[in-house]
C-alpha cells in the first residue's frame, strides 16, 4: 500500500489559478486578506519598520543635527525657533576651515601617510597571517597566541616605552658599540639624530642612539614589523581567511615548479583581494583619525605634518563674539569633524561591496 504523499502537478496549479480567477472579487479579496497570516505578517512589518526606524533615529540624529549647525550663522544659535533648519543659511565655517585652518595640506599629508603606511600593514600582515595559516612549524601556537595578546593589551600601557625606544633607537646597542663611547652628533638629511645625553645614563640608556621623534621612521618601522596600531587584528582576520584555502591549489602550484614566494604572489593574493581591500579599509581609516601615536612621535606639533586629526578648533577669521558663543564654537568643531570624516565616508561609498565581502569571509572557518 502506497502511503506516500500526491505530488501537486502542473496541471492542478494551474486548474485551481483558473478556479480562483473566476471567483468573484470580493470573494479573493476576503481570501487574500482577511486571514490570520495575512494580519500577523503585517503586525511583524510594522514593527519591524519603526523598530528601525526608531534605531535609524538614535544613529542618524546627531549627524543630522552636526550637519545642520554646520550651515547656521551665529544669530541662528540664540533664535529658540531653529532646531535643525537654519534660517540664514551660510558657508562661512567652511570657508574658515578651509583657508584659515590649511584643510588641503592636511588632507594631503593625511591622505599620503595613511595610504603608505595602510599599504605596508595590508601586504606585512598578509605574509604573517600565510606564515601562520598554512605553515607547520614550532612555536606557531605560541606565535599566534602572542598575537591574540597584542589585541587585548591597551596601547597606552606601551606608550613610555614605546616612546623611549623610538627617541633613544639603538637595536642591541650596535651604535654605543660601534662609536666607542665617543660622542656622535650628525644630522642625516633631517632623518636621523645621533646624539649624546650622558645625564639619561643612570636609566641605563644607549649614549649614542638615533633619535627617531619628529619623523615618520616610526609609524613605517611599526607597519613593517606588524606591530602597529590594530595589526593583531588583521593578522587574525587574514589568517582565519588563508586557513579557508584549499592546500590542493598549492600543491598544483608547487608540482608546476612554482615557489613558495612565487605561489604567495600569483595565486593567494590574487584570490585575497577582498579580504585585503577589507583590512586596507580598516588600517587606513584608523590611521587617518589616528590622534594617539601622532602626539606621542610628535613632541613638538609645529614640526609635524599638518595632518586633519590636527585641524579641530576656532579660524580665526570667524567671530564668536556672540550671545550664543559657545554653541557656535562647537558647531565650528563639529564642522571641523564632518570634513574629517568625509573622505572615509566618499572612500567607503566605493569600496563598501569589497568591504562587506571581506567581512563575511572572514573568521568564518572552522578550527
Amino acid at each position: 500500500m502506497d502511503n506516500s504523499t500526491p505530488k501537486i502537478t502542473k496541471e492542478s496549479k494551474n486548474k485551481i489559478k483558473v478556479e480562483f480567477d473566476r471567483t468573484p472579487l470580493k470573494e479573493r479579496l476576503k481570501a487574500k486578506f482577511l486571514n490570520f497570516y495575512f494580519f500577523q505578517t503585517v503586525v511583524i512589518k510594522i514593527f519591524r519598520f519603526i523598530f528601525l526606524l526608531g534605531i535609524a533615529y538614535i544613529v542618524l540624529f546627531p549627524f543630522f543635527s552636526k550637519i545642520a549647525g554646520s550651515f547656521m550663522a551665529p544669530e541662528d544659535f540664540i533664535d529658540v525657533t531653529v532646531r535643525l533648519v537654519p534660517k540664514n543659511f551660510t558657508l562661512d565655517i567652511y570657508k574658515a576651515i578651509w583657508t584659515d585652518l590649511d584643510y588641503v595640506e592636511a588632507l594631503i599629508n593625511t591622505t599620503l601617510i595613511s595610504l603608505l603606511l595602510a599599504l605596508l600593514q595590508t601586504f606585512t600582515c598578509c605574509v604573517i597571517a600565510y606564515g601562520l595559516a598554512k605553515y607547520k612549524f614550532k612555536g606557531n601556537g605560541l606565535i599566534f597566541m602572542l598575537v591574540m595578546v597584542t589585541m587585548i593589551i591597551p596601547h597606552k600601557t606601551l606608550q613610555s616605552s614605546m616612546s623611549m625606544n623610538f627617541t633613544y633607537f639603538d637595536i642591541a646597542n650596535i651604535l654605543s658599540t660601534l662609536s666607542g663611547g665617543t660622542i656622535v652628533d650628525i644630522d642625516f638629511f633631517g632623518l636621523f639624530q645621533f646624539t649624546l645625553d650622558s645625564p639619561l645614563s643612570i636609566l641605563n640608556l644607549p649614549e649614542n642612539s638615533i633619535n627617531l621623534k619628529n619623523t615618520i621612521w616610526p609609524f613605517i618601522i611599526l607597519s613593517v614589523t606588524g606591530l602597529a596600531f590594530k595589526n593583531g587584528l588583521y593578522i587574525f582576520m587574514l589568517r582565519q581567511f588563508f586557513r579557508g584555502i584549499p592546500d590542493s591549489l598549492e600543491e598544483s602550484a608547487y608540482i608546476d615548479g612554482s615557489g613558495d614566494f612565487r605561489t604567495f604572489l600569483q595565486i593567494i593574493l590574487p584570490m585575497s583581494v577582498p579580504m585585503m581591500i577589507t583590512v586596507f579599509l580598516f588600517s587606513f581609516c584608523w590611521q587617518w583619525t589616528d590622534t594617539f601615536y601622532t602626539s606621542m612621535f610628535f613632541t613638538n606639533m609645529k614640526e609635524a605634518p599638518m595632518m586633519l586629526s590636527q585641524i579641530i578648533g576656532i579660524p580665526k577669521s570667524l567671530d564668536t563674539e556672540y550671545a550664543g558663543q559657545t554653541l557656535y564654537e562647537t558647531a565650528i568643531r563639529n564642522t571641523c569633524g564632518i570634513m574629517i570624516i568625509a573622505p572615509l565616508v566618499v572612500l567607503y561609498v566605493f569600496l563598501q561591496r569589497y568591504l562587506v565581502e571581506g567581512i563575511e569571509r572572514s573568521g568564518l572557518t572552522a578550527e
